[in-house]
């Protein structure tokens, strides 16, 4: 990698592009505090989970749309109880209307439900335990998901952590695109080391602006175009 240049030539492309600073920043996703996130409640972060994997690979509107339907069907994903579903439970809801029949990824469920309630046992609660985590090591968390989890690989993590309000980047088109215009990602974005080219980037321009890494993660996707 280069040398990394002043976030300054995203973020004035972006406010042209987007027109003018006010409606850029309108655009910018939302980050929750760290005091916020150990609030969020572990039936909330299996909710999410689930809807991130279900979304991926789909029309997004569909499974948001479908939502409120699958809270029901999921009797709203407590993860004590998800941890030790019966098999059967698991073969009712492939046959139900109410959600998107994809066996493989209602079988996420128990996976992440373990994953949850074990976090939680350690740390009060999985967002006790996100509110912990480093926001200049979001790597490492990601990786622990892709270990710990079902189906939380790749952008699925990325979303999640982006849908809870944790402070992180999200591998958009766009954004990769305007890191490799200056030759600030030479390596594949699902790899280690195309993650960490990304993070170092992302925590130098956090450093250098004071802006969340979300923030500067949506502003290059903006910049491009």
């Amino acid at each position: 990698m280069t040398d990394i240049i002043d976030f300054s030539v995203f973020y004035d492309r972006a406010c042209e592009r987007k027109g003018g600073e006010a409606a850029m920043r309108s655009m910018l996703p939302e980050v929750v505090s760290d005091k916020e996130l150990a609030k969020i409640t572990d039936d909330r972060v299996l909710s999410l989970m689930t809807r991130c994997i279900f979304r991926a690979g789909f029309v997004w509107q569909i499974i948001d749309r479908k939502w409120p339907q699958f809270e029901e069907a999921f009797s709203g994903f407590v993860p004590l109880y998800w941890q030790q579903v019966p098999p059967e439970r698991l073969e009712e809801l492939a046959q139900d209307e109410r959600i998107v029949r994809n066996f493989q990824k209602i079988v996420t469920v128990p996976v992440n439900a373990r994953m949850i309630v074990e976090v939680s046992e350690e740390h009060e609660s999985f967002g006790q335990f996100l509110a912990n985590w480093p926001h200049d090591d979001q790597v490492g968390l990601l990786m622990f998901l892709k270990k710990n989890g079902a189906r939380l690989g790749g952008n699925t993590g990325q979303y999640l952590l982006r849908m809870l309000g944790w402070d992180g980047f999200v591998c958009a088109s766009d954004m990769l695109t305007a890191l490799r215009n200056y030759n600030l990602l030479d390596a594949s974005p699902t790899s280690q080391k195309g993650l960490k080219q990304i993070q170092t980037a992302i925590n130098h321009w956090h450093q250098e602006t004071g802006l969340p890494r979300s923030h500067i993660s949506r502003i290059l996707s903006y910049s491009v175009g």
